[in-house]
């Protein structure tokens, strides 16, 4: 047997990988409800094992995170190939959009984790990586269709939704899709009367740093 072999982690048994997805389920609502800092024990309780599962499957808080990190950008990304199936390319977009917004506003802990822990820049790497090909992918398509104009970026977006991910209070939780409905129609295409941008796209770098500001 070859040393990688011997090296390839091996697969958790059924029950195991059911444990470890009942745990993902219910870890992102009690981090919501109570912060990174709520106890092992709380998960444990809500996903029906014993505490010592929790730790056995997760032996540190930060493998925890990672994993429901995971978890939610596939969770994004299998969102935008779905719009892509749509065949006006201005819907898709828009869906995609908002359900993306939606998934922001929600998960307030998570989207900490991504700007404020130590990995904050690698975890934003990764979503670069596997996102912006997607969301690319969708704006080509409204561009190409005539509904989206020409000079807006990935970067715009990511900028743009970042900002209006905060558009919210307890006594208005859905405030942000009046703005949404507003900077979609400052995006869509209209011949001759688009008002032309006074500054470029913003970089990765920028966009990282309204995201910090933000959840500051």
């Amino acid at each position: 047997m070859t040393k990688a072999v011997q090296d390839a982690p091996r697969p958790l048994r059924r029950d195991a990988e059911r444990n470890r997805q009942q745990i993902l389920d219910v870890a992102g609502p009690v981090f919501a409800e109570h912060g990174l800092d709520a106890s092992f024990d709380e998960i444990a309780r809500r996903a029906g094992v014993g505490v010592g599962t929790v730790y056995r499957r997760f032996p540190d808080r930060e493998d925890l995170v990672e994993a429901l990190f995971e978890r939610r950008i596939g969770e994004i990304v299998t969102m935008a190939e779905d719009a892509a199936r749509q065949p006006v390319a201005w819907d898709a977009l828009c869906n995609f959009l908002e359900g993306s917004m939606q998934m922001q506003v929600a998960d307030q802990a998570l989207k900490q984790v991504l700007v404020d822990s130590g990995h904050g820049r690698e975890r934003l790497a990764r979503v670069r990586e596997r996102l912006t090909p997607a969301v690319a992918s969708l704006m080509e398509r409204a561009k190409a269709e005539g509904s989206l104009r020409t000079d807006v970026g990935v970067t715009d977006l990511a900028a743009i939704t970042t900002m209006l991910s905060s558009a919210t209070t307890f006594e208005e939780p859905a405030l942000w899709q009046r703005y949404l409905v507003l900077m979609l129609d400052g995006l869509r295409e209209e011949r001759g009367r688009s008002t032309a941008l006074p500054r470029p796209a913003p970089d990765d770098l920028v966009v990282a740093e309204l995201a910090h500001r933000h959840c500051r």
